[in-house]
């Protein structure tokens, strides 16, 4: 089996993508268990109901939300929630074709590997370390 299909067994959701998403927007969600491959399946579950700004700006509410109940609101970094959302709107569209969660984790397992962050290739180290990238999205800064 290949690394790809690993992670996509070790992802699949417990939950609809429907209550995923209720549990996400009542931060209801378990922060602690929240964790990045829940953030990018959450991501794609709103660009796919939403057009790309509707489910920036909404996702990005929810999030920091989620991130403020859980008395942790400093945990919510905008640069990177952006960053994130616009990859993987980008993905969607190259794929030119409806995809579910499965396929499309299994086509781009590089947006959910956070140790090895595809973000690494777009920002330098100390730009997503400082707190204006936490409280306002920054262009890449890592030159090409």
């Amino acid at each position: 089996m290949n690394p790809a299909d690993l992670l996509v067994r070790e992802l699949k959701p417990a939950m609809s993508d429907d209550e995923f998403l209720a549990a996400f927007e009542n931060a209801a969600l378990d922060v602690a268990a929240f964790h990045h491959s829940g953030h990018v399946r959450m991501a794609f579950v709103y660009l796919q109901r939403y057009p790309a700004l509707d489910a920036l700006r909404l996702f990005s509410t929810a999030l920091a939300r989620l991130a403020a109940a859980a008395g942790k609101p400093e945990r919510y970094h905008e640069t990177i929630t952006w960053a994130y959302l616009l990859l993987i709107r980008e993905r969607l569209a190259r794929a030119r074709s409806v995809q579910t969660w499965e396929e499309f984790s299994a086509a781009n397992p590089d947006l959910l590997d956070w140790p090895h962050s595809v973000l690494r290739r777009y920002y330098r180290t100390e730009t997503l370390a400082s707190g204006l990238a936490r409280a306002t999205f920054l262009l890449p800064d890592r030159p090409a």
